[in-house]
């Protein structure tokens, strides 16, 4: 139990972080939902869609290599010497490349007028890429406290420049049209604003962790960065896939010349599972090392299985509050226009719900070392999502993406329990999870059918809480001795 205490400790750390940087940069869904034209909204969609595919070649697994290698302490040095250098070297290669090619780039992703916009996502990508390693050296290190007020701190930074940028810069404009206020404040570089903010915001969090990334020296293991890359390629192809799987289908509506501001309304309703991803997001940063730390003492696959039935009940817990609450929800999004898209959150709610369960089922791949098969899991669900999106996109729009995706996240997750407890049995109480998502659904359908009876917005959240009560009462009295074990809460639960 020590041992997810820990997790749990670091984990809100990280959670508490993720949470404020995520609400705080969410709120930019309602500011450029009303600051961008639904077009320009949707050319900031598609490039954020390349943005997380560039993430994944720029660090090519490197982090979880680095994980993974530095259980090993006399190697430490040399890991960090030979991390930093390749990360280094590969970063300027690929920045050259993508300044270089920025023209095809943007044509291939449906913005072929703006190649700059491709060059600042260069950018800001190559500062992250930077980052890597010394923020996988504060979580390695159980350092969360830093790592949450560098994330903090960086949205912030990101939040004033772009509001300076898209508010003030207009304003004061207006007041002084000879200044340089009103270079500034001309509506049709509102994304090229964005980017910018990105960029500051990337150099800024570069700057908070020079500490860190200084402290490598120029020494070169080559047998010790072969090993580590033979470990790590495979999880490229792993990130990859998963981005294929997370944004493929944003760049594909763009290949069907779907309109843009129903692109724009597939991005800004996806972010709705905000909740849901951040507290994955959240679990991953303190997972990776704790399940690699936890690898190496007595009986792991108990602690990996009680890990699990906790992560699997909060994300349950989630999918209620935003699906039940979802006319709340929708108000994060200013444009009206854009609330027709709002059916297909519950079911991109599921699919990530589906995702959180797949990263913690891929612990066994990875202590084993055995990341080849996380790479043929990932291609077999990116397979899923070009032939759904293909399929069906022209017929049904970004109905289809966000279909494709819960088919995708399900599958994954499927495969990787199967071929897990084959080759690294886990005891997961799985028949009692199920059953948790299950009756979560059935929850949310009751809700659906009880409001679509009395279309009232009071007895829509009444119910709503109600149901959510209910379904948190349900758990804590089936798994009341877990919950009385936990620090904190325990004592309250009788």
């Amino acid at each position: 139990m020590a041992g997810i205490k820990q997790l749990a400790g670091q984990t809100i750390w990280y959670g508490g972080s993720t949470i404020v940087s995520r609400l705080l940069n969410y709120l930019l869904t309602p500011y450029l939902t009303l600051k961008l034209t639904g077009d320009d909204y949707g050319d900031n969609t598609l490039v954020y869609s390349l943005i997380p595919f560039l993430n994944i070649i720029f660090t090519y697994g490197l982090e979880t290599g680095f994980f993974r290698f530095s259980q090993k302490k006399e190697q430490a040095d040399d890991l960090n010497n030979v991390a930093s250098i390749s990360i280094i070297a590969s970063t300027l290669t690929f920045t050259v490349v993508l300044f270089l090619l920025a023209g095809p780039i943007a044509s291939l992703i449906s913005i072929g007028k703006h190649p700059e916009y491709i060059k600042l996502a260069a950018i800001i990508i190559a500062f992250d890429s930077l980052s890597t390693i010394p923020f996988a050296k504060l979580r390695q290190e159980g350092r969360p406290i830093k790592f949450a007020i560098i994330r903090v701190s960086a949205v912030l930074v990101n939040l004033f420049v772009l509001y300076f940028l898209l508010s003030l810069s207009p304003q004061l404009a207006k007041q002084n049209p000879n200044s340089v206020f009103t270079i500034l404040s001309n509506k049709s570089m509102s994304v090229t604003y964005v980017l910018i903010a990105n960029v500051i915001m990337s150099g800024f969090t570069f700057m908070m962790l020079w500490k860190e990334f200084k402290s490598f020296e120029w020494k070169f293991n080559v047998a010790l960065w072969k090993e580590v890359m033979a470990y790590s390629m495979p999880m490229l192809i792993v990130g990859l896939g998963g981005m294929v799987n997370e944004t493929l289908d944003r760049l594909m509506l763009g290949w069907f010349r779907i309109p843009k501001f129903d692109i724009g309304t597939y991005g800004a309703c996806y972010k709705l599972s905000i909740l849901i991803t951040i507290f994955i997001q959240a679990f991953r940063l303190g997972a990776e090392p704790f399940f690699f730390k936890q690898a190496a003492g007595e009986n792991p696959q108990r602690t990996y299985a009680r890990v699990m039935k906790f992560f699997v009940i909060v994300l349950c817990t989630m999918f209620l509050f935003v699906a039940l609450y979802i006319d709340i929800w929708k108000h994060f999004i200013q444009n009206p226009a854009m609330w027709a898209g709002l059916k297909i959150v519950p079911v991109l709610l599921l699919a990530n719900m589906f995702l959180g369960i797949y990263y913690n089922l891929a612990v066994w791949y990875k202590v084993t070392n055995n990341t080849k098969s996380g790479a043929i899991i990932t291609i077999g669900g990116a397979i899923i999502t070009i032939a759904v999106n293909f399929i069906f996109i022209p017929k049904y729009s970004y109905t289809a993406s966000a279909w494709a995706t819960f088919i995708c996240y399900g599958s994954m997750m499927v495969a990787c329990y199967i071929w897990g407890q084959k080759v690294y049995p886990v005891p997961y109480a799985w028949k009692k999870l199920v059953a948790y998502i299950i009756i979560a659904v059935l929850l949310f359908f009751i809700h659906t059918w009880l409001t679509y009876i009395w279309n009232n917005n009071i007895f829509g959240l009444i119910v709503a809480t109600i149901i959510l009560i209910g379904y948190l009462l349900f758990i804590i009295k089936i798994e009341k001795r877990e919950f009385q074990k936990l620090p904190v809460i325990g004592k309250y639960i009788r």
